[in-house]
């Protein structure tokens, strides 16, 4: 779980980074200073820790943070558990999976409005980063991004249109995985997109939630 949860972290704070939120990261937690972008943590755990990184976020209405071990008890503070989810991980395998789809990285801005959650054009420069886009013929039907750390690879905020979902999970790793070869792919999700890692080839690796102070708290 904490290769996991430290990957996410890398992630969040490349983002934020790329919208100019200033960030910290000690053992306990990585934090943004400001509010970060829609959708994303201004916290997340790396550690089973108290909540003292509490003090160095804004915790106005809206703040977020990851708990990435599902242990830390934020409803003293005016949190209410907003998603339980569990990490996932799959050893790096070199067999290749025969791709329907046309997978290739994005280049354009335009072509993040696929996801609704705020990227920056400056991710598309970063070597640690790849944004891919499936297409079926001329119709984009899927996109996933990935991030490397130094022991794993993050697959995150896979969008699935029109194509099969076990199909585009499984081409999907195949692909992450010839982007950073030698390196476990590691994520969180939960529901029906945790089926489709599970037959994908990922186990569930622990709990995590995440923590929102509503509006109106």
């Amino acid at each position: 779980m904490a290769l996991a949860a430290g990957n996410n972290a890398d992630w969040c704070d490349l983002v934020c980074r790329a919208h100019g939120v200033t960030t910290e990261r000690d053992q306990d937690a990585w934090v943004a200073l400001r509010r970060s972008p829609p959708l994303y943590p201004d916290a997340v755990t790396l550690r089973e820790t108290t909540p003292a990184f509490l003090d160095r976020i804004d915790t106005s209405p809206g703040c977020s943070v990851k708990d990435s071990f599902a242990s830390a008890d934020l409803s003293g503070y005016g949190f209410r558990v907003l998603v339980e989810a569990e990490w996932i991980h799959r050893p790096p395998t070199p067999g290749i999976v025969r791709r329907r789809l046309d997978w290739s990285p994005v280049r354009t801005p335009g072509e993040l409005r696929l996801w609704d959650a705020p990227l920056s054009p400056a991710l598309l420069d970063n070597p640690a980063v790849v944004i891919l886009t499936a297409r079926d013929g001329d119709d984009v039907v899927a996109g996933v991004i990935g991030n490397r750390s130094a022991e794993v690879a993050g697959l995150s905020n896979m969008i699935i249109l029109t194509a099969d979902p076990d199909r585009v999970w499984a081409e999907a790793c195949d692909v992450l995985g010839a982007h950073f070869p030698g390196l476990p792919l590691v994520g969180y999700e939960r529901g029906e997109s945790l089926e489709h890692a599970h037959r994908a080839g990922f186990t569930s690796a622990g709990p995590l939630r995440v923590w929102l102070i509503p509006d109106g708290n």
